[in-house]
């Protein structure tokens, strides 16, 4: 062996990265050289940063963060003598970081796994600062870290924060995995529930909407319930550690509440109480996309984080090109045989859905002939195995962290499902309270991660297959596109142009082109493409500012909670519901959730304050005033408040049931009505469709019928004059391509001609007209034209509300007997609410997903 003769240690740091990087021992095939946009960010950072407490550093997917991020570590490791941590979502990113450490000469060891599996070398020369150690989240974020502490942590892709962070604060219990901990810890929440729905999570069979519930439990606003819920959970081997991690401040917990499962957790976890984490003389958050709503803050429960980014004279940095189509569009074809033609003529496809059963099973659909479909289990280690393919599907549910497909490993990505319910908080904030501006930046960050995974440079280029209904939905709304950046913006609208009432000859020639990247497209493609990325206007969402500027107000009010500081807690409560409060409607939901909390924190202080007790009250009532869903009705009273009022157009349902059933009900003929009405509910045929339409309208204690005359909608249900429904029934269209211009300006008349046929001018607030139809899409122009009373549903949903309706119905009959007139009322009332069927819920469940653009 030959040895070179020379000092054995490494000398003084160099004055800069960009020096070290000069000096660093690289292989081969180590990239060829910085980027100009990176050395822009490390002379940045060294001009003004190296003291900043929290930074994050933006750089877009496929534009070298990793390796920037790493030579920030080896710089300050070099250059302060102390240690760094570079921290990874995954085990996978652990090991695709550490051979891009070993490729760039970067001194840098791997502890992953077990504590006491760590090799003593490997944690050795992390803690005498000789080498970068590269972990997980999880090694930090945990509730006895054994990682000494750095000066620096880097945290690789933070955008995926609140995924790996936030579950480091919480117990997830899924009923199929876990039935025994599921039913034990619901018998400590039922006291929040009411009634009739905790009731129906107790079944063994689910109803049709039960699924889809979430109920908001706060374990510390029901007498004795914190103390049994905490013996609950500590009875959990299973989930002993995730216990330990939040049981200090158990108090300060939420408990989200579905038939599939229950999740514990602060709404903002706090990361102040780590060992490790708030030690670090710096942390850094490396990130492919930098909002200013303070969707990092959260994540990592820090008060503020200063960005960097690249400066606006800097050229955009590329990623690679993304040929964008939408199946759903298109007019008259099935989605998946238009997909699988595509995935056919690529050889390989990356299938991302929202959980891992879901993508396997489409993965499956998807491929030709013997073509193998890989799932997480292959791709543990890297991307390898997939990689080195001829032909196949590697199907992972829509975590995107670790997934990278540079060149000519995968050419197509199918994107299925709206990421926006990761978890039970996720489908809370975003269904139920109406407060999805809160995790508006986190949605937007997933759904660009998953198009780019197999654009990793910038001659990379993709197909990107959006089959999901809900996506495409969500990727037509002008808020949604305007918030992208310039490139992306202009793909997508490109991508929508051109899979809009075009045949599938057209799709798949369009798609041979990309494939090719010959003269096909870049002549006949990429001038529209730059034409449109030029006149791309990035504009941020509605009520961005103000959520970014509530972050440190939430943080502290949830540090004071956790250590029942509660005087203090809500009063950070109220503030930030203030500063909430200046986004508009955009924030209203996520405000009356904090105007809640601090009404409920108010109240926890009234033991030594006596005059707390009034301003929780008003507190309270001021967050349902501002609340547009119904979940704060669905709360259980503070003591000593009498029971709530229903809102008018609930309690004239209400009485209408309650005549019906005062009238006397034959069994036999409602049994064979409501069998009817499911079964036109089903049907395509508009003949059979609408009467069923009308039937269930009546079910819901509505004045419900078709107007006979011209130009009305299908059904009309109204509530006296406190709040109608306009039903505008499109069963016959075709499950693809895009309502029409023409029908929205159609839906557009019905409230008013609805006002003028009843002679009550205007319509009552909170009125509606809902479009029932199995398409997906809506022309551009018409969500352009479209009133902001014009709402979108799908045919399912219908036939989800009908079944609902069916089953409380009977639940009514069956113990109505022997009631007195009040006592028949309270239980129409109780069971409707406890199916979501009371009006303002129908209409909270139809009001989801409006047409027009904010």
């Amino acid at each position: 062996m030959m040895a070179f003769k020379g000092t054995t240690t490494e000398g003084p740091a160099p004055a800069t990265p960009e020096d070290l990087y000069i000096d660093l021992p690289r292989r081969r095939d180590a990239v060829p050289g910085l980027w100009s946009h990176q050395v822009d960010l490390l002379r940045l950072y060294m001009e003004e940063h190296q003291e900043t407490a929290d930074l994050a550093i933006e750089l877009p997917t496929g534009t070298g963060k990793t390796l920037t991020g790493l030579l920030l570590a080896e710089w300050v490791r070099r250059h302060t003598g102390k240690r760094v941590l570079y921290a990874c979502p995954t085990k996978q990113l652990v090991k695709q970081v550490q051979a891009t450490a070993d490729r760039e000469g970067i001194k840098a060891v791997t502890l992953i796994g077990r504590h006491q599996d760590w090799p003593m070398p490997d944690q050795t020369a992390f803690e005498a600062a000789e080498k970068v150690a590269i972990v997980t989240y999880n090694t930090i974020f945990n509730s006895n870290p054994h990682v000494e502490v750095p000066d620096l942590i880097i945290f690789d892709d933070a955008h995926a924060g609140e995924q790996y962070v936030g579950e480091s604060y919480a117990v997830d219990i899924k009923r199929h995995k876990h039935p025994a901990a599921y039913a034990a810890v619901l018998k400590t929440l039922k006291p929040g529930l009411d009634g009739v729905f905790a009731n129906r999570l107790s079944e063994e069979f689910p109803d049709a909407s039960i699924s889809e519930s979430v109920r908001l439990v706060l374990p510390s606003m029901t007498n004795g319930m914190l103390a049994e819920l905490d013996t609950a959970l500590a009875s959990l081997s299973d989930f002993k550690f995730d216990f330990a991690v939040i049981r200090s401040g158990l108090t300060a917990c939420l408990a989200y509440v579905s038939y599939g499962g229950i999740l514990i957790r602060p709404i903002i976890p706090p990361t102040g109480d780590n060992k490790v984490f708030p030690r670090a003389r710096q942390r850094m958050y490396l990130s492919a996309t930098l909002g200013v709503g303070g969707e990092i803050e959260r994540a990592f429960g820090r008060e503020t984080i200063q960005r960097l980014r690249l400066p606006e004279t800097a050229p955009t940095p590329r990623s690679g090109r993304r040929f964008f189509v939408f199946p759903e569009l298109m007019a008259r074809v099935d989605p998946v045989d238009v997909t699988k033609q595509i995935v056919a003529r690529a050889g390989k496809a990356l299938v991302l859905g929202p959980e891992t059963a879901r993508a396997v099973a489409l993965g499956k659909k998807l491929v030709s002939n013997d073509w193998p479909v890989l799932g997480i289990d292959d791709v543990a280690d890297g991307m390898k195995p997939f990689a080195d393919l001829p032909n196949g599907v590697c199907a992972l549910a829509s975590r995107y962290d670790g997934i990278d497909l540079p060149d000519d490993a995968c050419r197509v990505v199918v994107l299925d499902g709206k990421p926006d319910q990761d978890s039970l908080q996720e489908r809370f904030l975003y269904g139920r309270a109406k407060a999805g501006a809160a995790i508006a930046e986190r949605v937007r960050t997933r759904v660009v991660q998953g198009a780019g995974r197999a654009t990793r440079q910038p001659n990379d280029a993709a197909i990107v297959v959006i089959l999901d209904r809900g996506l495409t939905k969500y990727l037509q709304q002008p808020e949604t596109i305007n918030a992208l950046e310039a490139d992306l913006q202009a793909e997508i609208q490109f991508g929508r142009t051109n899979s809009t009432d075009v045949s599938v000859e057209e799709v798949l020639s369009n798609v041979d082109a990309f494939l090719e990247q010959g003269d096909a497209w870049r002549s006949g493609a990429e001038p529209h493409i730059a034409k449109a990325r030029r006149e791309a206007v990035q504009i941020l969402p509605a009520g961005s500012e103000a959520l970014g500027k509530s972050v440190p107000h939430e943080v502290e009010a949830c540090v004071f909670a956790a250590a029942s500081q509660w005087d203090k807690a809500a009063a950070k409560a109220l503030d930030a519901a203030r500063v909430i409060g200046e986004g508009g409607n955009a924030t209203r939901g996520y405000r009356s959730v904090w105007l809640y909390l601090a009404g409920i924190w108010t109240e926890l202080n009234a033991a030594s304050d006596p005059g707390a007790h009034a301003n929780a009250v008003q507190l309270i009532s001021q967050s349902e005033k501002t609340a547009e869903g119904t979940w704060t009705r669905e709360m259980p009273t503070l003591t000593t408040v009498a029971s709530r009022a229903l809102a008018p157009e609930d309690a004239s349902a209400v009485t209408k049931i309650v005549s019906i059933l005062s009238a006397g009900v034959n069994i036999g003929k409602h049994n064979r009505q409501v069998g009817e009405m499911v079964a036109g509910l089903g049907e395509r045929e508009p003949g059979k469709y609408e009467p069923a339409l009308t039937a269930l309208g009546k079910l819901l204690g509505a004045e419900a019928g078709k107007p006979p005359e011209k130009g009305r909608c299908d059904s009309t249900w109204c509530w006296e004059n406190h709040l109608w429904l306009a039903m505008e029934a499109k069963s016959d269209h075709d499950l693809t391509g895009v309502i029409t211009h023409k029908e929205i300006r159609q839906a557009n008349d019905q409230l008013q001609l609805l006002a003028s046929d009843r002679g009550h001018t205007p319509p009552p607030p909170g009125s509606a007209t809902i479009i029932i139809s199995p398409k997906s899409g809506v022309d551009i122009d018409g969500i352009k034209a479209a009133q902001s009373h014009v709402y979108h549903i799908d045919l399912s949903d219908l036939m989800t509300l009908g079944k609902d309706v069916v089953q409380a119905w009977s639940e009514i009959l069956a113990s109505k007997d022997g009631r007195t007139p009040s006592q028949l009322s309270d239980l129409v009332r109780e069971t409707m609410s406890g199916h979501g069927l009371l009006p303002t819920q129908v209409r909270e469940g139809f009001t989801s997903d409006p047409v027009a653009a904010d």
